[in-house]
């Protein structure tokens, strides 16, 4: 038997950090059952209600979860008076959860004010506040911290959560213009992971014999592969290819693409980068003609202006391709990595 029935955890988690998962890791603990709620009025930028619910769902799978949006409810200003955010938590608890509560878990003063409230709103039924690292020792991080540079601070973050605050940057192009070249540099020069094209690798694996069927396959284990290293990125995660470009060769080889390969090609990145065929052409073994090349190069162009993607178009040496991508990252960088861009063997 735990020490008690149902347990309730109240924040913002904005973001979810490592002192929160202590707070609720103790709670569930401590409890046959465990309530977590957030909300947030205003938001918080790059912690939206969907986040901040995607985040407890794959970090607790086994607590009752409840995001408040404020789409769907009249939330009270974050500032508002505390009685108005405590009648609130228990009429979620008793009205969207239908569960009463027996203890609240916090790091805070206000904790024990918070469980009295609790208490009378239902009916005088006993509340316990139970406070869990008030002074921060064990997890000495905020919110606010975190969110003036989740980088920095990712040691607080579970790779679920990093993975919100990382940038796609996705590499484009025909045959022989330098994709994978610019992929494999820029995750070098950015200390980062890079999502290699996984659609190269079964084409050698089956001696080039790729089948209709693989190109659905391709297009799930690239995104599968995108998804699984997005935590582990340095900010940034290099993209060598996207969906888009097994949509192509699925069009082109067998005339058709699989639904669900259409709809994986809405994938959206942060950044992308068109690679431009303006160097000659390398006749590696496996690959089609140069003209096949500047066909592929021009597909690239209509589909990303169909779409409205946005894209930069790289040209010229590997060094000017790489400073263009700087360039137009620079503004995501910190001091650290400014000093990577000017350091860089590539750009000497």
């Amino acid at each position: 038997m735990k020490q008690f029935g149902t347990g309730l955890v109240v924040g913002k988690f904005s973001p979810l950090h490592l002192g929160h998962e202590l707070l609720i890791r103790r709670a569930m603990a401590a409890c046959e059952e465990t309530l977590v709620i957030s909300y947030s009025e205003p938001e918080l930028p790059g912690c939206e209600s969907r986040l901040r619910e995607q985040w407890l769902r794959a970090r607790f799978p086994q607590a009752v979860v409840l995001v408040l949006h404020n789409d769907q409810h009249a939330l009270p200003h974050n500032d508002a008076d505390a009685l108005v955010h405590r009648q609130l938590m228990g009429w979620a608890c008793a009205h969207l959860l239908k569960r009463e509560i027996d203890a609240v878990f916090t790091s805070e003063d206000y904790g024990d004010g918070f469980a009295a409230e609790l208490s009378r709103y239902f009916g005088g039924r006993p509340v316990e506040h139970v406070m869990v690292d008030q002074a921060r020792a064990l997890v000495p991080v905020s919110g606010t911290r975190i969110r003036s540079d989740p980088h920095a601070h990712r040691a607080f973050l579970s790779p679920e959560v990093y993975a919100s605050f990382v940038q796609t940057v996705c590499f484009l192009g025909g045959e022989s213009s330098g994709k994978s070249t610019m992929a494999e540099a820029m995750a070098g020069q950015l200390e980062t992971v890079r999502a290699a094209e996984y659609g190269r690798e079964l084409w050698v694996a089956k001696d080039g014999q790729l089948a209709y069927e693989d190109m659905r396959h391709i297009g799930e284990v690239q995104q599968q592969r995108e998804r699984q290293l997005r935590g582990q990125a340095n900010r940034f995660l290099i993209c060598d290819t996207s969906a888009l470009t097994t949509l192509f060769y699925s069009r082109e080889m067998f005339d058709r693409a699989d639904p669900a390969l259409e709809d994986m090609a809405q994938q959206r990145y942060d950044h992308v980068f068109l690679c431009a065929p303006d160097f000659d052409f390398v006749q590696d073994g496996t690959r089609r003609e140069a003209g096949f090349r500047q066909r592929q190069h021009d597909w690239y162009v209509a589909e990303l202006a169909r779409r409205h993607i946005p894209y930069i178009l790289l040209t010229g040496a590997l060094p000017q391709r790489i400073a263009t991508v700087l360039k137009h990252l620079d503004g995501y960088f910190t001091p650290s990595y400014t000093s990577l861009v000017k350091n860089s063997p590539l750009m000497t």
